[in-house]
Protein backbone atom coordinates (compact mmCIF):
# COMPACT_ATOMS: atom_id res chain seq x y z
CA UNK A 1 0.00 0.00 0.00
CA UNK A 2 1.27 3.50 -0.39
CA UNK A 3 1.53 5.00 2.87
CA UNK A 4 1.47 8.26 1.99
CA UNK A 5 -2.13 7.53 0.27
CA UNK A 6 -3.15 5.65 3.25
CA UNK A 7 -2.42 8.73 5.37
CA UNK A 8 -4.06 11.44 3.45
CA UNK A 9 -7.44 9.67 3.64
CA UNK A 10 -6.96 9.41 7.48
CA UNK A 11 -6.95 13.22 7.19
CA UNK A 12 -2.85 13.64 7.65
CA UNK A 13 -1.19 14.04 10.85
CA UNK A 14 -0.34 17.51 10.68
CA UNK A 15 -3.42 18.22 13.18
CA UNK A 16 -2.48 15.94 15.60
CA UNK A 17 0.04 17.48 18.51
CA UNK A 18 3.70 15.83 18.55
CA UNK A 19 5.27 15.04 21.70
CA UNK A 20 9.37 16.08 22.08
CA UNK A 21 11.25 13.78 20.92
CA UNK A 22 14.74 13.11 19.70
CA UNK A 23 15.07 9.92 17.77
CA UNK A 24 18.94 8.85 16.75
CA UNK A 25 17.63 7.59 13.26
CA UNK A 26 14.52 6.87 11.38
CA UNK A 27 12.64 3.43 12.48
CA UNK A 28 10.59 1.14 10.08
CA UNK A 29 7.18 -0.95 11.14
CA UNK A 30 5.79 -2.99 8.90
CA UNK A 31 1.76 -3.31 9.35
CA UNK A 32 0.44 -6.87 7.54
CA UNK A 33 -3.01 -5.62 7.52
CA UNK A 34 -5.96 -7.79 7.94
CA UNK A 35 -9.71 -8.50 6.86
CA UNK A 36 -10.42 -6.67 3.27
CA UNK A 37 -8.63 -4.54 1.38
CA UNK A 38 -7.14 -0.71 1.71
CA UNK A 39 -10.74 0.80 0.25
CA UNK A 40 -12.42 -0.83 3.08
CA UNK A 41 -13.31 1.92 5.37
CA UNK A 42 -14.18 0.37 8.79
CA UNK A 43 -10.68 -1.57 8.19
CA UNK A 44 -9.42 1.73 7.47
CA UNK A 45 -10.20 2.77 11.09
CA UNK A 46 -8.58 0.38 12.68
CA UNK A 47 -5.27 1.41 11.14
CA UNK A 48 -5.83 5.04 12.02
CA UNK A 49 -6.50 4.10 15.71
CA UNK A 50 -2.79 2.66 15.26
CA UNK A 51 -1.17 5.51 13.62
CA UNK A 52 -2.82 7.75 16.15
CA UNK A 53 -1.84 5.78 19.27
CA UNK A 54 1.92 5.35 17.74
CA UNK A 55 1.84 9.07 17.39
CA UNK A 56 0.48 9.99 20.94
CA UNK A 57 3.52 8.19 21.96
CA UNK A 58 5.88 10.17 19.35
CA UNK A 59 6.30 8.21 16.42
CA UNK A 60 5.39 9.83 13.63
CA UNK A 61 5.43 8.58 10.16
CA UNK A 62 7.64 10.22 7.88
CA UNK A 63 9.49 11.94 10.48
CA UNK A 64 11.13 9.63 12.80
CA UNK A 65 9.17 6.36 11.67
CA UNK A 66 8.88 4.98 8.29
CA UNK A 67 5.45 2.77 8.41
CA UNK A 68 4.87 0.37 5.29
CA UNK A 69 1.23 -1.46 5.52
CA UNK A 70 0.27 -4.54 3.17
CA UNK A 71 -3.50 -5.13 2.41
CA UNK A 72 -3.68 -9.46 1.35
CA UNK A 73 -7.38 -8.74 2.06
CA UNK A 74 -7.72 -12.28 3.07
CA UNK A 75 -5.99 -13.98 0.07
CA UNK A 76 -3.19 -16.54 1.22
CA UNK A 77 -1.11 -16.56 -1.70
CA UNK A 78 -0.93 -12.50 -0.98
CA UNK A 79 0.01 -13.28 2.58
CA UNK A 80 2.98 -15.31 1.84
CA UNK A 81 3.84 -12.52 -0.90
CA UNK A 82 3.20 -9.61 1.30
CA UNK A 83 5.20 -11.24 4.21
CA UNK A 84 8.39 -11.79 2.40
CA UNK A 85 8.35 -8.12 1.33
CA UNK A 86 7.84 -6.51 4.45
CA UNK A 87 10.85 -8.58 5.77
CA UNK A 88 13.22 -7.96 3.07
CA UNK A 89 12.51 -4.37 4.04
CA UNK A 90 14.07 -5.15 7.40
CA UNK A 91 11.99 -3.42 9.83
CA UNK A 92 12.49 -2.73 13.19
CA UNK A 93 9.01 -4.76 13.80
CA UNK A 94 6.15 -5.81 12.35
CA UNK A 95 2.17 -5.62 13.32
CA UNK A 96 0.67 -8.63 12.08
CA UNK A 97 -3.26 -8.55 11.48
CA UNK A 98 -5.15 -12.51 12.45
CA UNK A 99 -3.57 -15.93 11.39
CA UNK A 100 -3.85 -15.93 8.52
CA UNK A 101 -0.90 -13.13 8.18
CA UNK A 102 0.72 -14.31 11.03
CA UNK A 103 1.56 -17.48 9.75
CA UNK A 104 3.65 -16.63 7.08
CA UNK A 105 5.16 -13.93 8.72
CA UNK A 106 6.57 -16.68 11.47
CA UNK A 107 7.54 -18.49 8.51
CA UNK A 108 9.32 -15.81 6.83
CA UNK A 109 11.34 -14.79 9.77
CA UNK A 110 12.01 -16.06 13.45
CA UNK A 111 14.51 -12.67 13.62
CA UNK A 112 12.24 -9.57 13.20
CA UNK A 113 9.68 -8.73 16.54
CA UNK A 114 6.10 -8.95 15.47
CA UNK A 115 3.48 -7.57 16.90
CA UNK A 116 -0.04 -9.50 16.43
CA UNK A 117 -3.98 -8.75 17.17
CA UNK A 118 -6.75 -11.04 15.96
CA UNK A 119 -4.88 -14.50 17.03
CA UNK A 120 -7.62 -16.76 18.94
CA UNK A 121 -5.32 -19.42 20.28
CA UNK A 122 -1.74 -18.50 20.01
CA UNK A 123 -0.53 -21.32 21.68
CA UNK A 124 -2.16 -23.82 20.40
CA UNK A 125 -1.46 -22.66 16.78
CA UNK A 126 2.58 -22.66 17.81
CA UNK A 127 2.84 -19.27 17.85
CA UNK A 128 4.35 -18.60 20.45
CA UNK A 129 5.60 -20.94 23.59
CA UNK A 130 3.07 -19.35 26.32
CA UNK A 131 1.39 -16.59 26.98
CA UNK A 132 2.62 -15.21 30.36
CA UNK A 133 6.54 -15.82 27.89
CA UNK A 134 5.63 -16.11 24.85
CA UNK A 135 9.62 -17.14 24.01
CA UNK A 136 10.04 -16.07 20.43
CA UNK A 137 9.95 -13.31 18.37
CA UNK A 138 6.11 -12.60 18.50
CA UNK A 139 3.71 -11.56 20.70
CA UNK A 140 0.64 -9.44 21.03
CA UNK A 141 -3.28 -9.48 21.64
CA UNK A 142 -5.58 -12.34 21.53
CA UNK A 143 -8.64 -12.04 19.80
CA UNK A 144 -10.63 -13.65 22.56
CA UNK A 145 -10.49 -17.33 24.11
CA UNK A 146 -12.91 -19.95 23.36
CA UNK A 147 -15.30 -19.61 26.20
CA UNK A 148 -16.56 -16.45 24.26
CA UNK A 149 -17.81 -19.43 21.40
CA UNK A 150 -20.58 -20.52 23.94
CA UNK A 151 -21.44 -17.05 24.36
CA UNK A 152 -22.66 -16.54 21.37
CA UNK A 153 -24.85 -19.63 21.29
CA UNK A 154 -26.40 -18.22 24.60
CA UNK A 155 -27.02 -14.55 23.09
CA UNK A 156 -28.54 -16.00 20.16
CA UNK A 157 -31.16 -18.81 22.00
CA UNK A 158 -32.10 -15.25 24.48
CA UNK A 159 -32.57 -13.06 21.24
CA UNK A 160 -34.33 -16.06 19.33
CA UNK A 161 -35.98 -18.51 22.16
CA UNK A 162 -37.68 -20.42 19.47
CA UNK A 163 -34.32 -21.28 17.48
CA UNK A 164 -33.32 -25.20 17.94
CA UNK A 165 -31.04 -25.10 14.89
CA UNK A 166 -28.10 -23.24 14.38
CA UNK A 167 -25.66 -23.11 11.72
CA UNK A 168 -22.32 -22.31 12.74
CA UNK A 169 -19.98 -20.01 9.91
CA UNK A 170 -16.37 -21.59 10.77
CA UNK A 171 -12.98 -21.66 9.09
CA UNK A 172 -12.26 -25.72 9.37
CA UNK A 173 -8.35 -25.14 8.16
CA UNK A 174 -7.83 -22.75 11.37
CA UNK A 175 -7.27 -24.55 14.71
CA UNK A 176 -9.06 -21.57 16.25
CA UNK A 177 -12.30 -22.43 13.66
CA UNK A 178 -12.25 -25.75 15.08
CA UNK A 179 -12.25 -24.93 18.32
CA UNK A 180 -14.97 -22.56 18.42
CA UNK A 181 -17.24 -24.74 16.90
CA UNK A 182 -16.01 -27.49 19.48
CA UNK A 183 -16.98 -24.79 22.24
CA UNK A 184 -20.35 -24.52 20.76
CA UNK A 185 -21.30 -27.89 19.91
CA UNK A 186 -20.48 -29.25 23.96
CA UNK A 187 -22.73 -26.09 25.48
CA UNK A 188 -25.59 -26.85 22.61
CA UNK A 189 -27.35 -29.59 24.81
CA UNK A 190 -27.28 -27.20 27.75
CA UNK A 191 -29.40 -24.32 25.36
CA UNK A 192 -31.49 -27.33 23.69
CA UNK A 193 -30.46 -26.69 20.29
CA UNK A 194 -28.48 -28.71 17.62
CA UNK A 195 -25.28 -27.18 15.68
CA UNK A 196 -24.17 -27.72 12.28
CA UNK A 197 -21.34 -25.83 10.22
CA UNK A 198 -20.56 -24.33 7.08
CA UNK A 199 -16.89 -23.72 5.62
CA UNK A 200 -16.48 -20.28 5.15
CA UNK A 201 -13.86 -20.98 2.62
CA UNK A 202 -16.34 -22.32 0.28
CA UNK A 203 -17.59 -19.15 -0.12
CA UNK A 204 -20.21 -20.17 -3.23
CA UNK A 205 -21.69 -23.19 -1.20
CA UNK A 206 -22.84 -20.80 1.74
CA UNK A 207 -25.66 -19.34 -0.20
CA UNK A 208 -27.13 -22.72 -0.64
CA UNK A 209 -26.17 -24.50 2.61
CA UNK A 210 -28.03 -21.28 4.25
CA UNK A 211 -31.02 -21.82 1.71
CA UNK A 212 -31.20 -25.50 2.95
CA UNK A 213 -30.58 -24.70 6.25
CA UNK A 214 -32.90 -21.82 6.98
CA UNK A 215 -36.05 -23.76 5.07
CA UNK A 216 -36.33 -25.65 8.30
CA UNK A 217 -37.33 -23.61 10.04
CA UNK A 218 -36.40 -22.47 13.65
CA UNK A 219 -33.06 -21.85 12.73
CA UNK A 220 -30.24 -19.53 13.56
CA UNK A 221 -26.89 -18.36 12.42
CA UNK A 222 -23.70 -18.06 14.65
CA UNK A 223 -20.45 -16.59 12.82
CA UNK A 224 -17.72 -17.20 14.57
CA UNK A 225 -13.93 -15.64 14.16
CA UNK A 226 -11.94 -15.80 10.89
CA UNK A 227 -10.27 -13.67 8.76
CA UNK A 228 -12.21 -14.66 5.55
CA UNK A 229 -15.94 -13.80 7.62
CA UNK A 230 -14.27 -10.60 7.73
CA UNK A 231 -13.82 -10.12 3.71
CA UNK A 232 -16.91 -11.74 3.09
CA UNK A 233 -19.05 -9.92 5.59
CA UNK A 234 -21.32 -8.25 3.06
CA UNK A 235 -22.10 -11.19 1.50
CA UNK A 236 -23.17 -12.92 4.85
CA UNK A 237 -24.72 -9.84 6.49
CA UNK A 238 -27.33 -9.82 2.97
CA UNK A 239 -27.71 -13.88 3.02
CA UNK A 240 -28.37 -13.77 7.16
CA UNK A 241 -31.38 -10.83 5.77
CA UNK A 242 -32.51 -12.34 2.98
CA UNK A 243 -33.21 -15.83 4.51
CA UNK A 244 -34.39 -13.63 7.92
CA UNK A 245 -31.96 -16.23 10.05
CA UNK A 246 -31.35 -14.63 13.45
CA UNK A 247 -27.87 -14.00 13.88
CA UNK A 248 -25.03 -13.37 15.81
CA UNK A 249 -21.64 -12.04 15.16
CA UNK A 250 -18.22 -11.94 17.06
CA UNK A 251 -17.57 -8.02 15.67
CA UNK A 252 -18.82 -5.11 15.74
CA UNK A 253 -18.32 -4.13 12.14
CA UNK A 254 -21.10 -6.93 11.17
CA UNK A 255 -23.74 -4.99 13.05
CA UNK A 256 -22.40 -1.63 11.33
CA UNK A 257 -23.19 -3.08 8.25
CA UNK A 258 -26.26 -4.77 8.92
CA UNK A 259 -25.79 -7.63 10.49
CA UNK A 260 -28.65 -8.17 13.69
CA UNK A 261 -26.37 -8.17 17.00
CA UNK A 262 -22.75 -9.16 17.95
CA UNK A 263 -20.52 -9.65 21.00
CA UNK A 264 -16.91 -9.57 20.63
CA UNK A 265 -14.04 -7.71 21.65
CA UNK A 266 -13.11 -3.75 20.78
CA UNK A 267 -10.79 -4.22 17.60
CA UNK A 268 -9.98 -0.55 18.07
CA UNK A 269 -8.64 -0.73 21.43
CA UNK A 270 -6.63 -3.51 20.07
CA UNK A 271 -4.64 -1.91 17.74
CA UNK A 272 -3.68 0.91 20.51
CA UNK A 273 -2.71 -1.62 22.81
CA UNK A 274 -0.62 -3.05 19.81
CA UNK A 275 1.01 0.15 19.05
CA UNK A 276 1.91 0.14 23.09
CA UNK A 277 3.78 -3.00 22.34
CA UNK A 278 5.46 -1.70 19.37
CA UNK A 279 6.62 1.32 20.95
CA UNK A 280 8.35 -0.41 23.38
CA UNK A 281 9.78 -3.05 21.18
CA UNK A 282 11.45 0.19 19.54
CA UNK A 283 12.82 1.53 22.54
CA UNK A 284 14.57 -2.08 23.40
CA UNK A 285 12.58 -4.51 24.60
CA UNK A 286 12.13 -8.12 23.23
CA UNK A 287 8.28 -9.91 22.26
CA UNK A 288 9.67 -12.87 24.31
CA UNK A 289 9.40 -10.81 27.15
CA UNK A 290 6.35 -8.94 26.73
CA UNK A 291 2.84 -11.33 27.63
CA UNK A 292 0.41 -11.67 25.64
CA UNK A 293 -2.71 -10.51 26.49
CA UNK A 294 -6.38 -11.06 26.42
CA UNK A 295 -9.16 -8.20 25.55
CA UNK A 296 -10.01 -5.68 28.27
CA UNK A 297 -13.19 -4.59 26.29
CA UNK A 298 -15.80 -6.39 25.26
CA UNK A 299 -19.11 -5.14 23.30
CA UNK A 300 -22.83 -6.01 23.00
CA UNK A 301 -23.76 -3.99 19.57
CA UNK A 302 -27.55 -4.78 18.22
CA UNK A 303 -29.18 -3.24 15.08
CA UNK A 304 -33.11 -2.73 16.19
CA UNK A 305 -33.48 -2.08 12.01
CA UNK A 306 -32.39 -5.48 11.01
CA UNK A 307 -34.34 -6.94 14.38
CA UNK A 308 -37.65 -5.09 12.88
CA UNK A 309 -37.06 -6.49 8.84
CA UNK A 310 -36.41 -10.03 9.91
CA UNK A 311 -39.60 -9.58 12.19
CA UNK A 312 -37.67 -10.06 15.74
CA UNK A 313 -38.73 -8.24 18.91
CA UNK A 314 -34.90 -7.64 20.90
CA UNK A 315 -35.77 -8.59 24.71
CA UNK A 316 -35.06 -5.31 26.90
CA UNK A 317 -33.01 -7.38 28.71
CA UNK A 318 -30.03 -7.79 26.00
CA UNK A 319 -30.70 -3.97 25.06
CA UNK A 320 -30.25 -3.06 28.82
CA UNK A 321 -26.97 -4.38 28.38
CA UNK A 322 -25.86 -3.24 24.80
CA UNK A 323 -23.08 -0.72 24.49
CA UNK A 324 -24.43 0.67 21.34
CA UNK A 325 -28.31 0.31 19.69
CA UNK A 326 -27.96 1.08 16.25
CA UNK A 327 -31.51 1.97 15.01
Amino acid sequence: MRRRDFITLLGGTAAWPLPARAQERVRRVGVLQGGGDMDDPRLQSFGAAFLQALQQLGWIDDRNVKIDFRWPAGDADKARKYAAELVALAPDVILAVNTTNLSPLLQATRNVPIVFVGIVDPVGAGFVNGLSRPGGNATGFMLFDYDLSAKWLELLKEIAPGVTRAAVLRDATLQSGIGQFAVIQYVAPSVRAEVSPIDVREVSAIEPALATFASSGNSGLIVSGSPLSVVHRERIVALAARHKLPTVYFLRIFVTDGGLISYGPDIVDQYRRAAGYVDRILKGEKPADLPVQAPTKYELVVNLKTAKAIGLDVPATVLARADEVLE
